[in-house]
């Protein structure tokens, strides 16, 4: 059901032209299941109805969840929501460190749903991070952290940006530093460096995408990105790594588990 909003005067308010309201409200039957993969979405002729469109109007909304991969198809014939599109993300997953000589658990998680994973080193060195990561690392405004930037693929299409921020004083010298890929990820290194991951504290939300990261992630148009901030912690709560993960937010949710007591 579609809920309308409301202007200051009660009437009924939405910004965006008919077919980008179309394109959203089609979306978010999608991403919910009510709309599952292979399934047809309503015809032409029942969109127009529903939506009270023209059908070049619905057209356009329909090629806005096409460039999005969300649903395949082309004029003229039936058009079908892609199969397996929305992924959901785990962090639980991958906060343990990988066993001696196993590949990072972010790949070896990805494997295990049937997905072709990869990684980019993208850029290594020491730079002045955001403010709420210079916070959660205890920097002042202008200390610097080291940087380790890649960017994550599955089956060959860019899915997650990921900027990692050190301490000077942990990884200096260290494999943080050096523009190669770490043996089973940072987190079995600080474990070797004497630094376990004791907690992981992420903060989620939904922006607009900044310039480098609508390029990175190659996406389709104007939508939100999900950016979630993961400050880990080792013994005594002290920072030992704060990491900013940006993936479409048409793409994907993520899922976290909690217990009660």
């Amino acid at each position: 059901m579609t809920v309308p909003m409301t202007d200051a005067d009660g009437g009924e308010f939405d910004g965006r032209s008919l077919h980008e309201r179309i394109a959203a409200d089609l979306r978010d039957e999608i991403m919910s299941g009510d709309l599952a993969p292979g399934a047809r979405l309503p015809s032409t002729a029942q969109l127009k109805d529903r939506f009270g469109a023209s059908n070049a109007t619905v057209q356009k909304a329909l090629q806005l969840l096409k460039n999005e991969q969300l649903v395949i198809g082309r004029a003229g014939a039936a058009v079908t929501v892609r199969e397996h599109r929305q992924r959901t993300i785990r962090p639980a997953s991958y906060m343990a460190p990988a066993e001696s000589g196993e590949p990072y658990r972010w790949l070896t998680e990805a494997a295990k749903l049937g997905a072709r994973a990869n990684s980019e080193l993208l850029d290594v060195g020491e730079a002045i991070p955001p403010a709420d990561v210079a916070d959660a690392l205890g920097l002042s405004a202008d200390g610097k952290a080291a940087l380790r930037t890649q960017l994550l693929t599955l089956d060959d299409q860019p899915a997650e940006l990921v900027t990692s921020y050190y301490p000077l004083d942990i990884a200096r010298g260290t494999p943080l530093t050096e523009r190669r890929r770490i043996k089973g990820g940072t987190p079995t290194l600080l474990a070797e460096l004497g630094f376990p991951p004791r907690l992981s504290v992420d903060r989620v939300s939904a922006r607009v995408p900044t310039q480098a990261q609508y390029r990175a992630l190659q996406l389709p148009g104007d939508l939100p990105v999900l950016r979630t901030l993961r400050v880990v912690y080792s013994d005594h709560d002290r920072p030992i790594e704060a990491t900013v993960m940006v993936k479409a937010g048409h793409l994907y949710e993520v899922q976290y588990e909690f217990t009660d007591g």
